[in-house]
């Protein structure tokens, strides 16, 4: 006789160890909750104090910023590099690298456009002479 288990799919919740799966996913996403708390309350603290180095704030909150996405990627998301991952990463990869051209892009054309809006030197004494 076959185990029932075996006939269930993997995303099926009744399919895993109801005691076993429960624990260990309560425990993964308690450390990623206390995690991604102390990584808040450290951005907050880090914007709002005047301890730290002034230019070295924005630097840090960059660093925190990336700390808690990779928080939630791991802890939340589940996102590994494991062979059964592969397509996640894929995914994500693909996500970041949309992001990174949008908002580049838009970059590119807010800076173009500003540079073309502005007169020439020429024309802006002429402009303050009248």
């Amino acid at each position: 006789m076959t185990d029932w288990r075996y006939h269930r799919a993997p995303a099926d919740p009744s399919a895993r160890v109801e005691s076993e799966a429960d624990a260990s996913s309560l425990f993964v996403y308690t450390i990623g909750l206390f995690l991604a708390v102390i990584l808040t309350a450290t951005s907050f603290w880090a914007a709002n104090t005047s301890l730290l180095w002034a230019p070295g704030i924005g630097i840090g909150l960059v660093v925190l910023a990336i700390a808690q996405m990779g928080v939630h990627l791991v802890f939340f998301l589940h996102i590994t590099t494991g062979p059964e991952n592969t397509n996640n990463v894929l995914a994500l990869a693909f996500g970041i690298l949309i992001v990174l051209l949008v908002v580049g892009g838009s970059l590119w054309i807010m800076t173009d456009l500003d540079a073309n809006m502005m007169l020439s030197p020429a024309l802006m004494d002429l402009h303050m002479q009248r």
